[in-house]
C-alpha cells in the first residue's frame, strides 16, 4: 500500500497523508500539511489488547521516579496557575499521579480516562488547565479529541501537553517511541505550531515532549 493517500486523522486535508516509514509491523504515513506521522486504522489494536497493554503499566504516586518523569509537565505549568484552579487530567490512567501532584500544590484536579476513569461528565464542564500526560500519541480521532479538550479550556487557560515530538525521517526510523503498539500519531514541533496557528494559542515548547498552549483571553 505504499502509493495509498491516507487521510489525515488531525488537520483531515482532503489530499491525504503520503508513506513516510515503513517496518515489520507498521505503516507510517505523514500528513504535508500538519505534519502528523499516524498508522493506518487497519494497524491499531484491538479494544482488548490495547487495555491489556495499558494494564501492565506499573505507574504510582509512590514511584519517586515517577513523580520526577512528570515534573517536567507539572512544573512549568504550576507556575503559570494563578491561585486555586480547576484542572482537568485527561487520560489519566491506571495510577494517577499528575493530578495528586497538582492537589498537593493546592488546586483541584477532575480524572478523566476512557479506561481507568470512563466517567464522560468530566467532558462537560470548563477548566483552568487541562493536562495530558504520554496521550496524544494514542489518539484515534485527535482532531476531535483536542477540539473538545480546546472547548473545555476557559479564556487564558492552559493546556499542557507531554509527548515525545518526531523528528527527520533518518531519526524516526530508529525511534523506540513508534514502537509501542498502543502509539498511533507522532507529532513534531510543526506540527504542535500548526495546532497553535489554528487556536490562535501562545505555544511555549520546553525540551523534545513538553508543550503549553494558552487559550486567548479573547479572540479578536
Amino acid at each position: 500500500m505504499g502509493n495509498l493517500l491516507l487521510s489525515c486523522p488531525l488537520c483531515e486535508n482532503p489530499e491525504g497523508s503520503e508513506l513516510f516509514h515503513r517496518d515489520t509491523f507498521r505503516d507510517y504515513y505523514r500528513c504535508p500539511f500538519c505534519s502528523l506521522i499516524h498508522i493506518p486504522p487497519w494497524q491499531r489494536l484491538s479494544p482488548e489488547a490495547e487495555r491489556d497493554e495499558y494494564d501492565k503499566h506499573q505507574n504510582s504516586p509512590d514511584d519517586a521516579g515517577y513523580r520526577k518523569f512528570l515534573n517536567r509537565l507539572f512544573t512549568p505549568m504550576n507556575e503559570r496557575l494563578h491561585g486555586k484552579s480547576s484542572g482537568l487530567d485527561f487520560g489519566s490512567g491506571p495510577g494517577p499521579t499528575l493530578s495528586l501532584m497538582f492537589e498537593e500544590a493546592g488546586h483541584k484536579v477532575t480524572l478523566y480516562d476512557p479506561f481507568y476513569a470512563p466517567d464522560r461528565a468530566a467532558l462537560n464542564t470548563h477548566y483552568d488547565f487541562i493536562t495530558t500526560s504520554e496521550v496524544v500519541e494514542h489518539l484515534y480521532t485527535p482532531a476531535a479529541s483536542l477540539s473538545l479538550l480546546w472547548s473545555l479550556l476557559l479564556p487564558g487557560g492552559w493546556l499542557g501537553i507531554m509527548t515525545k515530538l518526531a523528528l527527520d525521517k533518518t531519526a524516526f526510523s530508529t525511534w523506540h517511541y513508534k514502537n509501542d503498539p498502543t502509539h498511533v500519531c507522532f507529532f513534531s514541533r510543526a506540527t504542535m505550531e500548526w495546532l497553535a496557528g489554528q487556536w490562535q494559542a501562545e505555544f511555549v515548547l520546553m525540551g523534545r515532549d513538553i508543550v503549553l498552549l494558552r487559550k486567548p483571553q479573547s479572540l479578536s
